[in-house]
């Protein structure tokens, strides 16, 4: 698709959409929130090396300057990660931020609109946004996987969520939710959850043929590809450090758009930077995932794939 006014895709991205060639998209929230200088351009670094290493170009979205780019180059990339008080643009206030020339990391949900436009199929990200535990609290992610007929490979909803009620909203909303070599849906910073998933995957070609096949069949939704990380932390650490953490977000009275910074920043620092090595881990391993499964869509036929 021609992106709109006020976009612009990075030549790389170009050059590679003309081309055929796989492209994974990259949301940037990890840069300007998600994890601390200097591991922020780190990680994104990092996440980009993956995606080509595995043989794919990667597409990292963010907003510099009010202008939304879809590939960020790397001094753009280093300049966003760099960047005081950026904010985080999703769906509901992206029109605000572009309109202020501001920058911003993106989130899954305007990072996968962002990929929408550019005509990119495949998304790697860490954990998707969902249901909270305060009452009508839900993220703009569950509404924009419904409507973008994408692939998200991630690592199941993130941990501070309520995984089942996210899994509940998915399925009400028509999004499959696919568990990659795992028939359980994964638990972010934790590998699995105990919660069942419907339909089960092994191999980047069968993600391809699902959606493929989600695509002739009209069906308008994305698909959520559950990747449990290979190393997560136990139920039981995790629930105890959960605990601490939210008891703290409720003495500082944080609520609405800051809790997920706040919670993620506050389970860093009691867990000694445990959190951020696994964050780290899963991110790499789904950006892996990710370039597998777009090059396998691409490709239009099964290509051979490594065991692991």
């Amino acid at each position: 698709m021609k992106p709109f006014p006020r976009t612009r895709i990075g030549g790389h991205v170009e050059a590679a959409l003309r081309s055929g060639a796989p492209v994974v998209a990259l949301e940037s929230t990890v840069l300007t929130h998600g994890l601390p200088r200097p591991q922020n351009l780190a990680a994104g670094e990092r996440l980009e090396a993956v995606v080509r290493e595995a043989g794919a170009v990667p597409a990292t979205v963010g907003v510099l300057r009010g202008e939304v780019v879809v590939g960020l180059s790397p001094a753009e990339l280093a300049r966003l990660a760099q960047a005081e008080g950026a904010d985080k643009a999703s769906l509901w206030n992206l029109a605000a931020v572009v309109a202020g020339g501001a920058d911003a990391g993106t989130t899954v949900a305007t990072t996968l609109w962002a990929a929408h436009v550019a005509g990119i199929d495949v998304f790697a990200t860490g954990g998707i946004g969902g249901v909270h535990d305060a009452p009508f609290d839900e993220s703009a992610d569950l509404a924009a996987l419904a409507r973008y007929p994408i692939v998200t490979v991630c690592a199941g909803p993130k941990s501070i969520l309520d995984a089942s009620a996210t899994l509940e909203r998915l399925e009400t909303a028509g999004v499959p939710v696919v568990g990659y070599r795992s028939d359980r849906l994964a638990g972010f910073l934790v590998s699995l959850t105990d919660l069942k998933l419907p339909a089960r995957v092994d191999s980047a070609n069968q993600v391809a043929s699902l959606l493929r096949a989600q695509r002739e069949l009209g069906l308008s939704s994305g698909v959520v590809l559950s990747n449990p990380v290979s190393d997560g932390m136990s139920q039981p650490e995790f629930a105890s450090l959960k605990e601490r953490a939210e008891a703290e977000l409720a003495n500082r009275g944080i609520r609405g758009r800051e809790t997920t910074p706040f919670l993620l920043a506050e389970l860093a620092r009691l867990s000694g930077g445990r959190t951020v090595d696994v964050n780290t881990r899963l991110l790499e391993e789904n950006a892996r995932l990710a370039a597998r499964v777009a090059a396998a869509f691409r490709a239009g036929t099964p290509i051979a794939e490594a065991a692991s």
